[in-house]
């Protein structure tokens, strides 16, 4: 089960589209969205370790996007 709530993704879901999502819909949302973390939080780690860092932080995360060539970000 993902820790991402599926109430929060039915909130999000209503405020963005104005449109319902079922319970299941929600849950297998959620699971998509904690696993993509898990990735971009992977990738940041190694990022934040290769410059030497002990935080990560914005720019870790953005370059994710930028190597991933992901628009949404």
């Amino acid at each position: 089960m993902a820790s991402i709530p599926a109430e929060s993704i039915k909130r999000m879901v209503s405020r963005e589209f104005g449109l319902q999502i079922t319970d299941d819909a929600a849950r297998a949302l959620a699971k998509m969205l904690e696993s993509r973390a898990k990735r971009i939080s992977r990738f940041a780690v190694l990022n934040s370790r290769k410059r030497k860092g002990d935080k990560i932080t914005k720019e870790d995360i953005q370059e994710y996007v930028l190597k991933a060539g992901l628009d949404d970000a």
